[in-house]
């Protein structure tokens, strides 16, 4: 069973520090390009950052640039947002997504987890 299992969310004020997991099982997760997005009360889903399968490239929104850090560890199919200097605007439910083009494109996403950034 493919699954997508975020993790890490909470209250945190701001300026305070979060960590993201999202775990991969049911699928090889190292051949794929892994991202996280946010959506956050009545706003679309959004593209937060972006890792590739071998970790060689990453992307990131020009609104966390500098504070927030995706990265990825495929021996434990985990991938990881580290979220600093956190403001209120970065309340979300944030989501995993696991993405593989070529013949066939194959695409997950997991259930999402809150994080609120709130005094």
């Amino acid at each position: 069973q493919v699954q997508l299992v975020e993790s890490g969310g909470g209250l945190v004020q701001p300026g305070g520090s979060l960590r993201l997991s999202c775990v991969a099982s049911g699928f090889t997760s190292s051949l794929y390009v892994m991202k996280w997005y946010r959506q956050a009360p009545g706003k679309e889903r959004g593209l937060v950052a972006t890792i590739s399968s071998l970790a060689a490239m990453t992307n990131y929104a020009d609104s966390v640039k500098g504070r927030f850090t995706i990265s990825r560890d495929n021996a434990k199919s985990t991938v990881y947002l580290q979220m600093n200097s956190l403001k209120p605007e970065d309340t979300a439910v944030y989501y995993c997504n696991a993405r593989r083009t070529g013949s066939n494109t194959m695409e997950y996403w997991g259930k999402g987890t809150l994080v609120t950034v709130s005094s």
